[in-house]
């Protein structure tokens, strides 16, 4: 039976690495999306990377499994290629013809036109999510660069719809791709704009936590991040030492102690400021809005993507956050925060500052980010655009 027989709309979602969501932008999107559904006439079928390939049932979507042999970093490539053939071959199977597959990121270009032809034949529409400028990112080489590159190329030329997570990625397709005049639109990323509510054994763990750091309750900076050099790591901790404050610096990344590790330690000597602390990762979300709310300041030195999820939990959590003002952040703090840029001496000067505010300016600021992140980017709002777009576009 088809949809237009039975009015329902199904919409096959590949590129995340599934839910239930541990961590990662994608998959906490992918659960709020599922979650918070609004119309019971839509029906998501969701690609898991997995061990096996049983399907189970998540926030009522309908989810897969597919397993991919560990080859590095094509590792994603050719998880995408599998979930996509998986989903032409269950809306075969169930002539599940009129639906939509919507692909996270710009990975598979170079074989998306022998699929998109398939899809064509078969009146299903493609959505892409072309992410941000992954082919940027200083992790990848150079043959690696170039690859990212041409594949979002090709991604755009032959998307239906390409849904942008930023007005400055929607601006950018429009520009670079002109040629293909590809069709765009808007729906930022979410945020929870509840507070945090422990658990007594929660509670419990994050005292812990604060003790193990001997971290004070206000008496911190955050940064939370991808431990990567786009994220300006080397900027924020040089700034910070030569600062005047007598409050912590809190990292919050996956830190390895590789090559990028030693060329800070080197270039920053973070090792001989006390008040410089990496204390890993923290995983339970619930804990890290905590972490966020209890902080006195966040820093954000993203320069590289879209809307940045990490940017939209500070805002709505943390009192006072200080962006590094590239047109990315500017785009979602507006007036919300305080912004420092790249010249030597300035985020130094800005941590000063700040330190010297009233309690009602960091109380006003505080209330501005929250009803920033409340009105253009609550998780409530993001699914609404998203069934609508689903609904009136497929």
């Amino acid at each position: 039976m088809s949809i237009k027989e039975n009015n329902k709309l199904d919409i096959f979602i590949i590129g995340s690495k599934g839910i239930p969501a541990k961590y990662g932008g994608f998959e906490t999107f992918v659960e709020y999306l599922t979650k918070n559904k609004m119309d019971k006439n839509i029906n998501y079928h969701v690609s898991c990377m997995g061990k096996d390939k049983k399907e189970f049932y998540h926030n009522g979507a309908r989810c897969f499994n597919i397993e991919v042999p560990n080859i590095g970093s094509s590792k994603a490539v050719l998880y995408d290629i599998l979930s996509l053939r998986k989903c032409i071959e269950y809306i075969e199977e169930n002539k599940l013809f009129d639906s939509i597959i919507y692909i996270l990121a710009c990975r598979i270009g170079p074989f998306f036109s022998y699929y998109k032809n398939k899809l064509n034949k078969l009146g299903v529409k493609v959505f892409v999510n072309p992410d941000g400028h992954e082919w940027k990112r200083s992790k990848w080489s150079y043959p690696v660069r170039k690859y990212w590159k041409t594949s979002e190329r090709l991604m755009v030329k032959h998307a239906d719809l390409l849904i942008c997570d930023s007005k400055g990625i929607e601006e950018y397709i429009n520009q670079d791709y002109s040629k293909y005049q590809p069709k765009t639109t808007f729906i930022a990323y979410g945020a929870d704009i509840s507070p945090a509510k422990l658990s007594d054994i929660e509670q419990n763990e994050l005292n812990q936590w604060y003790k193990k750091f001997n971290i004070l309750n206000k008496n911190y900076y955050l940064i939370v991040g991808r431990f990567v050099s786009e994220n300006n790591y080397e900027l924020m901790i040089s700034e910070f030492i030569k600062s005047n404050t007598n409050k912590d610096l809190v990292i919050i990344s996956n830190v390895e102690k590789n090559v990028f590790f030693n060329e800070l330690l080197e270039k920053t000597k973070f090792d001989q400021d006390p008040r410089v602390k990496f204390v890993g990762t923290v995983y339970n979300q619930n804990i890290l809005k905590k972490i966020r709310e209890n902080a006195f300041a966040y820093i954000h030195g993203h320069e590289v993507g879209g809307t940045n999820p990490s940017l939209l939990e500070a805002l709505a959590s943390t009192n006072l956050n200080l962006l590094l003002d590239v047109n990315f952040n500017r785009e979602v703090g507006e007036e919300t925060a305080v912004y420092f840029n790249k010249n030597i001496g300035n985020l130094a000067h800005v941590i000063d500052n700040v330190e010297e505010f009233e309690g009602k300016t960091v109380n006003d600021f505080s209330s501005l980010s929250t009803l920033r992140i409340k009105e253009a980017y609550s998780w409530e709002k993001i699914v609404n655009d998203y069934e609508n777009t689903f609904l009136n576009l497929h």
